[in-house]
């Protein structure tokens, strides 16, 4: 499993900025300039992005791994019963489908709780560095004199075109791994799932 690490929509919005900085070239009609930042690319482009996105890796790997046997486990019972349609008994066949649904049942309620674990734990990543990079961003503007600053990640961006001179995504990467320098962390451990359910009593 590959984690990629989102941008909540609660970033986007925050990232347009008000009035900061004076003067400047590209002047807009209230005297400062306009820049434009890939927020998603910046926060994985970090070297704590990185790190982040490895670790959040390591973390959900051993339930892939877990997944990935469920869901062989799944194909070799309807392979069996493919195979033996006209050789198995009725009995035997009726063991191995109620075994496959079994199986199924268990495979698509451990997936969705180790998507909404990994939901969580990359909404706390983005949460984490955001808070940071809008710091960053704030600060690096108003030395700059931009007074609004655009996300272009976000799906419903007002912009259709920025010259490249006004993409402000790799300085605010570069100063954002100035200010917070990554440490060597150590190696996380395996995210647990969630307690099961229990079972319900048979009627």
């Amino acid at each position: 499993m590959k984690i990629r690490i989102a941008v909540p929509a609660l970033l986007a919005l925050l990232i347009a900025s008000a009035a900061w900085g004076q003067g400047g070239s590209a002047p807009t009609a209230a005297g400062g300039k306009v820049a434009v930042i890939n927020i998603q690319s910046a926060i994985t482009g970090t070297a704590e992005g990185k790190q982040a996105a490895a670790e959040l890796q390591s973390q959900f790997t051993p339930r892939q791994n877990e997944l990935d046997s469920l869901r062989k486990k799944i194909d070799d019972l309807q392979n069996r019963l493919r195979n033996g349609a006209t050789t198995l008994s009725d009995e035997e066949k009726a063991r191995l489908q109620r075994e496959g649904e079994s199986a199924t049942r268990v495979f698509q309620r451990k997936q969705q709780e180790m998507q909404d674990d990994a939901n969580d734990a990359q909404r706390e990543v983005v949460d984490r560095i955001g808070r940071k990079m809008l710091e960053v961003i704030d600060k690096f503007s108003k030395e700059n004199g931009y007074s609004v600053v655009f996300d272009i990640s976000a799906q419903n961006t007002p912009v259709v075109y920025a010259a490249n001179q006004n993409d402000i995504t790799q300085d605010i990467v570069r100063l954002f791994d100035q200010a917070y320098p990554v440490k060597a962390s150590a190696t996380p451990k395996p995210a647990a799932p969630k307690p099961a359910a229990p079972a319900k009593p048979q009627q």
